[in-house]
């Protein structure tokens, strides 16, 4: 898959830096936070979410070796103070700025989503830009392949929640295992940790 969209700013003299995020609807663990300035074009990009981890995994190298990047982690607890949109435009602005501090040409930053940070000189949104723009695309899957790895770690501190399997999102094994054992010093308290009952249940159990 070819993506064109950055071609309209390199043909009107701007290099280019893509932004992501990953786990922000995740109920544990960080958000993580990548931007990529791509220095050749990367065949094969895409959505992180659309290509399967095999594919993913052997673009990693290909864009870290053809690019300059930079990538972060946003604790869970910094994700509660904040709060995750806080967290993610805090993550966008500092992963932007140290690919634009090693960057001697005007660039626009290209930020996946609606929200702006009102803080670069040249920026613009770009909803679903992981799946239009080759430099979010690639942010999206060092930011995927970055925070993998992190639960992949946690999985193996705090095994009872199998956060192997769902990646830390909300699915019935996740919301089963923290009506069971209750949340662990990694999960975000300030989001929903039970299960949203039907209102049978909820007539039944009332």
């Amino acid at each position: 898959m070819t993506l064109v969209f950055d071609n309209q700013f390199n043909e009107n003299g701007y290099s280019v830096i893509g932004v992501d995020e990953a786990g922000r609807g995740a109920l544990c663990g960080p958000v993580v936070v990548a931007a990529v300035r791509l220095f050749t074009p990367i065949e094969g990009l895409n959505d992180s979410k659309q290509l399967s981890p095999k594919k993913r995994q052997a673009l990693l190298p290909l864009i870290l070796r053809n690019s300059c990047w930079a990538v972060i982690s946003i604790p869970a607890e910094v994700v509660d103070t904040l709060n995750v949109l806080g967290a993610t435009k805090l993550g966008m602005r500092l992963v932007a700025s140290r690919v634009l501090r090693y960057s001697e040409m005007r660039c626009i930053v290209l930020l996946d989503g609606n929200q702006s940070l009102h803080f670069f000189e040249h920026e613009q949104t770009v909803v679903k830009g992981d799946s239009k723009s080759a430099s979010i695309a690639a942010a999206s899957i060092i930011a995927k392949e970055h925070r993998d790895k992190i639960v992949t770690r946690l999985a193996i501190k705090y095994p009872e929640y199998g956060f192997a399997d769902h990646k830390g999102y909300g699915t019935v094994a996740h919301y089963d295992a923290l009506e069971k054992y209750g949340p662990s010093p990694v999960h975000r308290t300030s989001f929903r940790l039970t299960k949203k009952r039907k209102q049978e249940q909820l007539n039944f159990f009332g």
